[in-house]
């Protein structure tokens, strides 16, 4: 009996070690991350564990009052709100439990004391390789995948990953990972290992706009934080901007993705060669015609930049019509009014199920321009702390972000919500820049 009330104390005290270290704080976070591309039983049930023991852990004594952390809550509090003038209360109460996290995640982190950068390396490094591992899971999928079907598509985009977990997502991710091994002062060969493999992974993923500002945010590294000397520096940036170029001339998928989005700046109702095996021939939408046509056709085709524009011309059309400036339609209910202007404008249904694929409209749309104006200034905020502590993670972070949210509604997902709050508390707690970096 005492021995087992001694290895008991000795379990506690440890675990009280863990805590005070960070140590446990790091692998709680990591493990809530690493689940990301999994099920969403998988990453609720991580985020229960990480709340659980925040909470039981916390002490009143860390508890601060923090202006970045209480913007969330009272998206959420504004999210709350919003049952009352919902156009569909049902989407709404179901919206609310699943943003139920920019309430209780920014809840536990005031109950921390401040993140250490050590801690902060600890977490990327463990998520860095389990995505580096997911990579390798997926690539080596797509082989066997590949050697069943013959169909080199199983290679790209959502073929992949699953349409379910999406390219998107899977790129963003990636993309936080690859940075965080660029950023390392001293790389291992594992580092340059997993640098390589994800490089591959987002490449095949073909997701536009990752690929541009993933590209955009390594020539700013090599610029800005790297301590090569200037000749190295543009030699790196060429042979990068070489090799883009080299990818994007042989891999036709990646370039059908980017000719096609071209194509439809200058060219109305181009053929899409993409969906030639169709009876019917299928037609582009180009920027132009999604902006200012009324009626289109159920074999029209909008493309990545056309949908948006379209999405946003029709945002424009429900503030011209509806109430909604201050308040917005609530949480989560603006989906039918989407269907009303597809059918409106005589698009094939399908376009009707597809939300606005714009975080800022998304939610202005649904909060009004309150719950624009609180994400707007999260993303300020965490831009601005990222420049001023000259940390380029942080810095990453905050650009994908903010690109992101102009083509995806990133958070209207149990993934992208889970992303962005964790690593948003986590990077906004963090110690100031006289810290050494990772």
């Amino acid at each position: 009996m005492n021995r087992t009330l001694t290895y008991s104390k000795n379990f506690f005290n440890k675990i009280d070690e863990l805590w005070r270290n960070q140590t446990l704080l790091a692998y709680l976070i990591a493990g809530t991350l690493v689940t990301l591309p999994l099920k969403h039983i998988v990453g609720s049930l991580a985020c229960i564990a990480f709340l659980l023991v925040v909470f039981f852990k916390a002490k009143k004594a860390n508890f601060v009052i923090s202006n970045f952390l209480l913007l969330p809550i009272f998206l959420y509090v504004l999210m709350l709100l919003s049952l009352i003038w919902t156009i569909e209360t049902k989407f709404t109460i179901k919206g609310l439990q699943k943003e139920v996290l920019f309430l209780l995640i920014p809840l536990a982190f005031l109950g921390l004391s401040k993140i250490n950068r050590s801690t902060i390396e600890k977490v990327f490094q463990t998520y860095s390789f389990a995505m580096v591992g997911y990579a390798v899971f997926y690539l080596v999928k797509a082989v066997f995948k590949f050697l069943q079907s013959g169909k080199k598509e199983v290679f790209f985009y959502h073929e992949l990953v699953t349409l379910e977990v999406n390219a998107i997502y899977i790129a963003v991710f990636a993309s936080l990972a690859i940075f965080f091994f660029l950023s390392k002062k001293n790389k291992s060969f594992f580092d340059f290992t997993g640098l390589f493999i994800l490089s591959i992974l987002i490449l095949l993923l073909s997701s536009k706009n990752i690929i541009l500002v993933d590209i955009a945010l390594v020539i700013i590294y090599f610029f800005f934080f790297s301590n090569l000397s200037k000749k190295i520096k543009t030699g790196i940036i060429l042979a990068i901007s070489f090799l883009a170029i080299i990818i994007f001339l042989l891999v036709k998928p990646i370039r059908e993705r980017f000719m096609i989005e071209f194509e439809t700046v200058l060219v109305d109702s181009s053929l899409n060669k993409t969906n030639n095996q169709n009876e019917e021939s299928v037609f582009n939408i180009s920027l132009r015609q999604a902006w200012n046509q009324d009626q289109f056709q159920h074999n029209d085709f909008f493309p990545g930049t056309a949908f948006r524009v379209y999405q946003i011309r029709i945002f424009k059309e429900m503030i011209q019509e509806e109430n909604i400036f201050f308040t917005g339609f609530g949480l989560d209910a603006a989906q039918n009014k989407i269907r009303e202007k597809a059918k409106q404008h005589n698009l094939h249904k399908s376009y009707g199920e597809l939300n606005f694929h714009n975080e800022y409209i998304q939610i202005f749309s649904e909060l009004g321009i309150f719950g624009f104006l609180i994400v707007i200034s999260m993303l300020f905020i965490t831009i601005k702390k990222g420049i001023l502590n000259k940390d380029f993670v942080h810095i990453a972070f905050a650009v994908t972000m903010i690109v992101l949210f102009l083509t995806e509604s990133f958070l209207s997902r149990q993934r992208g919500i889970i992303f962005f709050i964790i690593i948003y508390c986590m990077l906004n707690t963090s110690n100031n820049c006289n810290e050494q970096k990772i």
